[in-house]
This record gives C-alpha cells, structure tokens and sequence, in this order.
C-alpha cells in the first residue's frame, strides 16, 4: 500500500509538471508567432491619429478628439498644440474651459491655462502633449508618445 501511494505521488508530480511545461511552451509559440508577424511601422502614418485638413481649423479655437484622448488648439499666429485630456496629477480627463480658454480637473480641480500649464495645484506639471506631423496639409498627431514638460514653449507649436 506503500508503494501504491508513493507511485501515486510521483505520478501526480509528473503530470503536474508536465500540464506546467505544456502550457509554457503554448504561451511561448504565441508570444514568438505576434513577435514574428509584426511589421515595421515605425515611418508608416497609418499609426497617426489624422485629425483633418489643417486650414481646416480656426485660429484661437480648442477641438476636442475624444478617440484620439487629446485636445488640439490652434493658437493666433496658426501654431498647432495637442495636449493630452489626461489630468498629469491622478489621470482625471480635464474639461476645456470656455470662459478661460484652458481646462479644469473635475477631481481634484486642478487648474491648466490655455497652453496646458498648471495654474492651481494640485497638478505639479503641465498637461503632456503629443508630436504632430504636418503632410500634405494633414495634421496627424502621434498619440502613442506623450510628452511630459515642465512648461510652454513655443517650439512645442506645430505649423502648417
């Protein structure tokens, strides 16, 4: 009866192992097969939030793009800006204000100008914002790479 049990034991382990094994190298034949189908995209605009036309957009205005998780605001001289909805203290997504001209946290009521720059805590930085590309008069904005800053510059614009 011994016997029996330690056979049982060992037979378990095995199986236990085994099932362990198995499931690792399925794991590993996906992770290896999505490694190897990927493309080079790195040049492909495909990749790019196209936001339109760029004399689509008014001068001095805010436009929201819900799907693409930013606001572009086309400045006075022309210049571009896509500034990220995200609240840079706890992610909240900030609303435009109208009557400012920037945006307010509904959580915590942080405060950012028209440029993204904190005006009340507790935000300690401005929104980030995403890099734009200008082709063919289409403004495409990379949404996969945000840009923390530590303020305004004007060399952050974008023109067309």
């Amino acid at each position: 009866m011994f016997e029996e049990k330690r056979i049982m034991k060992l037979n378990r382990r095995k199986f236990i192992k085994r099932f362990l094994i198995v499931a690792a190298s399925i794991e590993a034949i996906f992770l290896l097969r999505d490694g190897v189908n990927k493309t080079d995209t790195s040049s492909a605009s495909k990749d790019l939030f196209n936001a339109g036309k760029a004399d689509s957009f008014d001068k001095n205005r805010l436009y929201p793009f819900s799907t693409g998780q930013f606001f572009l605001k086309r400045y006075e001289d022309g210049g571009f800006l896509a500034m990220s909805v995200k609240c840079t203290h706890l992610g909240c997504i900030v609303n435009a204000n109208s009557k400012t001209g920037g945006f307010n946290c509904p959580c915590h009521a942080s405060q950012f100008n028209q440029f993204g720059e904190v005006l009340s805590a507790p935000a300690t930085r401005p929104l980030d914002i995403f890099p734009i590309t200008i082709e063919n008069g289409e403004i495409l904005v990379d949404t996969r790479k945000p840009i923390k800053r530590s303020g305004f510059n004007k060399s952050q614009l974008s023109y067309a």
